[in-house]
C-alpha cells in the first residue's frame, strides 16, 4: 500500500491583486501621515509660516532668510551636474575646435558640388 506523503510545509498560493485592489490599497498607504523625526519637526517649525509664503510667491526667486540664500533645487542640481563633468583640456579643445572646422568646411564642399552638378542637370533638362 502507498503512503501518502504529509508535508509539515504546505506552500501558500496567494492570489493575484486585481487592478482595483492595487488602487486601493495605495489610496489607504496615501491616507497615513508620514512620519518625520521629532528633531526635523521642532527645527522647522519656525520657518513653516515663511514656507508657505515661499510656495506662493513660486520657486524660481532666491531667498534670504536669516542671511542664508535659498536657491531652488533645479540650480542645486545644475551645479552638481557641472561640478561631476570632466572638461577638456585646452590642447584637446583646440584638436576638436580644428576638426569641427574641417569637417564643416569638407560638408560645405560637397554640398556646393551637389547643388552645382543638380543645377547644370537641370539646366539641361528643363530649358532644353
Amino acid at each position: 500500500m502507498a503512503e501518502e506523503s504529509t508535508n509539515p510545509k504546505r506552500r501558500l498560493i496567494k492570489k493575484a491583486e486585481t487592478v482595483r485592489e492595487k488602487a486601493e490599497k495605495a489610496a489607504e498607504a496615501s491616507k497615513q501621515p508620514r512620519r518625520l523625526h521629532a528633531t526635523r519637526k521642532k527645527a522647522g517649525a519656525p520657518f513653516r509660516a515663511i514656507g508657505r509664503g515661499v510656495k506662493k510667491a513660486g520657486r524660481v526667486k532666491p531667498l534670504r532668510i536669516l542671511g542664508f540664500i535659498i536657491v531652488p533645487p533645479y540650480f542645486r542640481n545644475s551645479w552638481k551636474e557641472l561640478r561631476q563633468v570632466t572638461w577638456p583640456t585646452i590642447p584637446m579643445s583646440l584638436r576638436l575646435t580644428g576638426a569641427v572646422l574641417i569637417f564643416a568646411v569638407v560638408f560645405g564642399i560637397f554640398v556646393f558640388l551637389i547643388d552645382m552638378g543638380l543645377e547644370k542637370i537641370f539646366k539641361q533638362v528643363i530649358l532644353k
